[in-house]
């Protein structure tokens, strides 16, 4: 055998060494550059999703996040919406601080409406905690009430004409939005459920689960927005937390801000502008 021969099958011999020490080079330098400069895609695949906790707010249950819940689970996202309490911003925000804590890993923690209460309160201190996602929501600061909130907000149940009260055992009052209008009060349909479709709103309406009238007194804690990173979706349209009262407190929490052209109940009727809102805080932050 020739000496060229030799050198050509040891040049052969050599080549899959050099290719896997040049790959090996490569992949080094990759990881050696600097999150924000490597290629797209190229993430930490064995990062965590978070659990997505939805908390929903008064005259409503878990149910009403339903479209969200679906859009979520078949993205592959761990999904829980507890039940809120209702029964003011100290007792609901413990529960749920107590709840998070059953969660391991990060979490990203939406409310909507008087839910923006008990997440602002409850997150405070849980470092799992990586956004806060407001839907049509209160984002208070500390010693902010509902009713200071609302008082002269231009709201649609800012005024007793829209409650129907029941006393309960332990001098508890229990408010039920009325369905029918009481002047100024538009009724269920026009003033909460502005934009669902009537048989959908009459389902709301004769299952509404109610809130305490202390909620309208209790004062918020320490924002957990002061530390944790916020997002915010404002309804055009919404009657019961105005668009500028929202505009107001989103600005104040420095929230990432967007607006949907929907009512207060945009969770039901915009499900997929809700979503797109949670899975932008989700991608920010996790």
């Amino acid at each position: 055998m020739s000496q060229a021969s030799t050198t050509t099958r040891v040049s052969y011999q050599r080549r899959p060494l050099i290719l896997f020490a040049a790959g090996l080079i490569a992949l080094t330098a990759l990881f050696a550059l600097p999150s924000s400069a490597r290629p797209a895609g190229h993430g930490m695949a064995d990062s965590p999703k978070p659990t997505i906790v939805l908390v929903h707010g008064d005259w409503a249950d878990a149910s009403s996040w339903s479209a969200e819940i679906q859009r979520l689970q078949s993205r592959g996202y761990t999904v829980v919406a507890p039940p809120n309490p209702l029964r003011g911003p100290t007792e609901d925000s413990a529960y749920l601080a107590s709840y998070l804590q059953t969660i391991s890993g990060p979490i990203v923690l939406v409310a909507h409406s008087y839910g923006g209460f008990v997440i602002t309160n409850a997150a405070t201190g849980n470092s799992n905690v990586k956004a806060l996602v407001y839907i049509d929501a209160f984002i208070p600061d500390a010693n902010d009430t509902l009713g200071s909130l609302t008082h002269g907000s231009g709201s649609c149940i800012d005024t007793n004409n829209a409650f129907n009260p029941v006393p309960v055992p332990g001098g508890v009052v229990d408010l039920y939005l009325r369905t029918e209008p009481n002047p100024p009060y538009q009724g269920f349909d026009d003033c909460f459920a502005n934009g669902v479709n009537p048989p959908t709103a009459a389902l709301l309406a004769a299952t509404q689960r109610p809130a305490t009238l202390n909620q309208l007194f209790e004062p918020s804690g320490p924002p957990a927005w002061q530390t944790i990173p916020s997002w915010s979706l404002i309804g055009t349209q919404d009657n019961v937390i105005p668009p500028a009262l929202q505009e107001t407190m989103s600005q104040r929490a420095g929230a990432h801000i967007s607006t949907v052209k929907a009512g207060h109940l945009s969770l039901i009727t915009r499900p997929e502008s809700v979503t797109k809102t949670i899975l932008d805080a989700v991608e920010a932050t996790t």
